[in-house]
């Protein structure tokens, strides 16, 4: 081993179901010899983040390769209280597949980025419950309960910071690989072809079936005066909301903190949920990572 070789940091993104692309990130990324000594995460970076540095990548992408839709509905307790789901029955599920550890034990280091919902501020997990952590970093607004530590209500990292470069550089890291999962989405949410007939829907529009309530008057506008745009259901603006304030935000953060190398999925045809389409999903953070692969291994000096 090289004296004074640098510490790489992972920063891996925010971006609902489109996150399983950092599975194909880290597998061509660990395939080229290329080990990561500080992974950070926030929402759903956190998630896979935690899985990798805990040693439980494989089995974590073997349970993600075979989610379907029904099983992703089934692992959703609805609520209308901070949310519309409570995220119980989810961590208990992950409670009970993957060990729970204490951050401060895990093999690397490890950090997760979540926002206080009574101040705005950025705050940086870096002890305490992985899985506690993981689920502050992922509680999406509107989608998921707040989540209550240390007095404080928590919810997604994404809100202040979708791609945690700063929290890698913070915890020592001098080279950073970051994993931008949102840069193609705005303007494209409406140019996907819709599911085959055969397939399940797969937008938060669906999940109004499932609720105990009556949500159907809040699907996309049927009746009224003929546009030839189409009227998005609420939780299709909610989510294409989200889309536009990661984006910019991510812009924003990654100008004053540029990662050393970028690694952008083309993820547009990914929804929200589709967390049912992992295959696809880490089939392109391979693609995008081999890639930026022979600039990463210039800058490492490995070329």
């Amino acid at each position: 081993m090289q004296l004074n070789q640098p510490r790489i940091g992972l920063a891996l993104g925010s971006g609902s179901a489109r996150g399983w692309s950092h599975i194909g990130v880290i597998r061509v990324l660990e395939e080229a010899g290329i080990t990561p000594d500080i992974v950070c995460g926030t929402s759903i970076g956190s998630l896979v983040g935690a899985a990798y540095v805990d040693g439980q990548l494989k089995p974590f992408e073997k349970w993600v390769r075979g989610l379907t839709w029904q099983s992703v509905m089934g692992l959703l307790d609805f609520t209308i209280t901070g949310g519309l789901i409570h995220g119980e029955k989810l961590f208990a599920y992950l409670r009970t597949h993957f060990t729970e550890k204490d951050i401060t034990t895990l093999s690397k280091t490890f950090g997760a980025v979540a926002t206080e919902l009574a101040t705005g501020r950025e705050v940086w997990l870096r002890d305490g419950s992985v899985i506690d952590a993981v689920r502050a970093s992922a509680a999406l607004p509107g989608l998921f309960k707040p989540i209550e530590m240390n007095g404080r209500l928590l919810v997604d990292g994404a809100l202040v910071n979708p791609v945690p470069v700063s929290l890698c550089r913070a915890m020592g890291a001098d080279i950073v690989i970051a994993v931008d999962l949102n840069s193609d989405l705005i303007g494209r949410r409406f140019d996907v072809e819709p599911p085959a007939a055969a397939e399940e829907p797969s937008t938060l529009e669906s999940m109004l079936d499932k609720l105990p309530l009556k949500l159907g008057r809040l699907k996309g506008e049927q009746n009224g005066p003929v546009s030839t745009i189409p009227i998005p259901s609420i939780f299709d603006v909610l989510s294409i909301s989200l889309n536009i304030m990661q984006v910019r935000i991510t812009r924003s953060r990654l100008a004053g903190e540029p990662a050393d190398i970028l690694i952008r999925p083309r993820l547009a045809n990914l929804a929200l949920m589709d967390y049912h389409r992992a295959a696809e999903a880490i089939d392109e953070g391979e693609r995008a990572t081999r890639q930026v692969l022979n600039e990463l291994k210039e800058l490492l000096g490995r070329a």
